[in-house]
């Protein structure tokens, strides 16, 4: 089971576990955090998320700021990518996966204190992707 918090494009924010989620398929299940054991995953719909967090704990830490450079004394793995979100957002990271025309990939964040393991981009939610 991954614990996600999925960011749709529309804004709204959910906390979950899934276990069927993959970049070739259109959707995915997800149980919500808090729901009661007996509760059926709801199916999202992929064309629907902005990004999809695979997180460390559902709590993280508010009061830190993620960092959006590199540690100079880790080398990254993977080309060093900079996103910007259709909102405004900004995430710095590396990925292996992302070619242009693809549906989504995955980023790996700048900064090895945050909370995201790793998180999947729908690649219809950015402005701009760059290499840096």
């Amino acid at each position: 089971m991954n614990r996600v918090v999925v960011h749709f494009a529309d804004g709204r924010i959910v906390k979950g576990v899934t276990n069927d989620f993959t970049p070739e398929k259109g959707h995915f299940h997800l149980t919500l955090h808090e729901a009661p054991r007996e509760s059926k995953p709801a199916d999202v719909q992929t064309k629907d998320v902005k990004a999809i967090f695979f997180v460390k704990d559902f709590a993280g830490n508010p009061q830190e700021q993620e960092r959006k450079e590199f540690d100079a004394l880790r080398p990254p793995v993977g080309r060093k990518i900079r996103v910007v979100f259709k909102d405004g957002e900004v995430m710095v990271g590396t990925t292996h996966g992302y070619r242009r025309g693809r549906p989504g990939f995955f980023l790996v964040p700048a900064d090895p204190n945050s909370n995201n393991e790793r998180c999947y981009i729908v690649s219809s939610a950015t402005r701009e992707i760059t290499f840096i």
